[in-house]
């Protein structure tokens, strides 16, 4: 009955003033008492509607029991049988499982995601994590092209089946997202590093600046017995508005990548910097937050958030009932660490002086009705136009499906959403 006694508790985040001065991670490690503490809050409810939360089935109540007795050898083992990579997740999943929570209704639900980055980073520190190639090979071949979160998992997966894996990346390392997308500040690149020696232990074979039909042809490929492709939806949506082509706009993960190409070490030429400049960031999602964070880590004059719609709701809106993930307003670190947010805004276009971009206008906007194809629509009002100083300016509006060049080159048809088309019912 821990959880009538004590309430939900997050490890403690690192001081703004300090960590923005470094890209180490925002949060310090859970305290071993802590983590028992909040994992004792679990109800371990006879149906664990967590585990239908979580997208890779998690027998959450299971570890978080285990991990509250003090049993982290057995913690971890019932992790792994689910999670490939508990050390990553732990970090980063937007823990659709903690809105499932059934405490969740009546209180603040259990920090299952810091319990399981405690169990994981335990798991590591004691040594358990160690090499455990499979005691038998099939025989069989796989190619797995992309080494982000899926193609990892895939060949993770694949590996301890037995057959013989090898990763195809065409950058110089491997990680995909893990590597070049998501800062240094939400995920340690040596806790990248370190899984990816385990796998090269394991059997998988990583090939690195090697990309499908330049480097390697699609007929080596076909060598293989199967090919999975996890190559991502790296195609970032356009935003194409009188001034786009100014000096000083850029798409965010081209920001993102320059600067964690820094952060590993790497000469980086022309690197965008925020360092003394107003900058103006379009989009809401995480990856508008990472520039954020990235942006007053080099030292930005100022910081503007973008959001196209009105700011959510604190508490979950009716049409989002539990156990579902609930579209609601919530404060990442990047936004603790202080940027203006400007909601139901829309951009029009950029404004110049001397070829780079020195400020943006925007008008209100208003939810409409549905269009055809049942989105919502945004309507501009009118009278409401404003303009923006700003220098440095980073578009995060999403993504709109894979690069059209590789699945072409393997056969593949895309959907109209631009993602690559599958069998049905996959």
């Amino acid at each position: 009955m821990t959880f009538l006694e004590h309430p939900r508790r997050m490890p403690r985040r690192r001081p703004v003033a300090e960590r923005v001065q470094d890209f180490d991670e925002v949060y310090a490690p859970f305290a071993e008492e802590d983590a028992r503490q909040q994992a004792g809050r679990c109800m371990d409810c006879g149906v664990p509607f967590c585990q239908a939360g979580c997208p890779l089935g998690n027998v959450i109540p299971d570890w978080n029991a285990l991990a509250h007795d003090g049993d982290w050898h057995a913690a971890y083992r019932r992790l792994r049988a689910t999670n490939n990579f508990p050390e990553f997740t732990g970090r980063l999943c937007p823990a659709p499982c903690e809105s499932a929570c059934v405490l969740g209704i009546i209180d603040g639900p259990v920090t299952i995601e810091h319990i399981e980055q405690a169990i994981a980073d335990r798991a590591w520190a004691e040594g358990w994590v160690q090499p455990t190639p499979p005691a038998h090979r099939t025989g069989r071949r796989v190619a797995v092209v992309g080494s982000g979160p899926a193609g990892l998992a895939c060949a993770d997966q694949l590996n301890h089946a037995g057959h013989a894996v090898t990763v195809f990346e065409r950058d110089d390392r491997a990680g995909g997202l893990l590597r070049y997308g998501i800062p240094d500040f939400k995920i340690d690149r040596a806790v990248l590093d370190r899984r990816l020696a385990v796998m090269e232990a394991e059997g998988v074979v990583f090939r690195t600046g090697t990309e499908v039909g330049t480097d390697v042809s699609v007929g080596a490929l076909r060598a293989y017995d199967a090919v999975v492709l996890c190559a991502g939806a790296p195609r970032p949506r356009a935003l194409d508005l009188p001034g786009r082509a100014l000096g000083g706009i850029y798409i965010a993960m081209d920001y993102l990548v320059r600067q964690n190409r820094r952060c590993a070490g790497d000469a980086v030429p022309e690197r965008p910097d925020a360092r003394g400049r107003h900058v103006l960031v379009i989009g809401g999602g995480d990856t508008a937050s990472d520039c954020i964070g990235t942006a007053h880590r080099q030292g930005a004059a100022s910081v503007t958030n973008f959001h196209l719609w009105p700011a959510p709701p604190p508490e979950r809106p009716a049409d989002q009932p539990w156990p579902f993930h609930p579209h609601v307003f919530c404060v990442s670190t990047s936004h603790e660490e202080g940027c203006e947010r400007v909601w139901a805004v829309q951009t029009l276009a950029f404004e110049g002086r001397g070829g780079r971009v020195r400020a943006v206008r925007t008008i209100d906007v208003a939810p409409g009705p549905p269009g055809p194809d049942g989105r919502r629509q945004a309507v501009p009002i009118p009278g409401t136009e404003r303009r923006w100083a700003a220098d440095l300016v980073l578009v995060a509006v999403g993504f709109a499906g894979a690069e059209r060049s590789l699945p072409e080159r393997l056969g593949a048809a895309l959907t109209p959403r631009g993602t690559v088309a599958t069998d049905a019912g996959y």
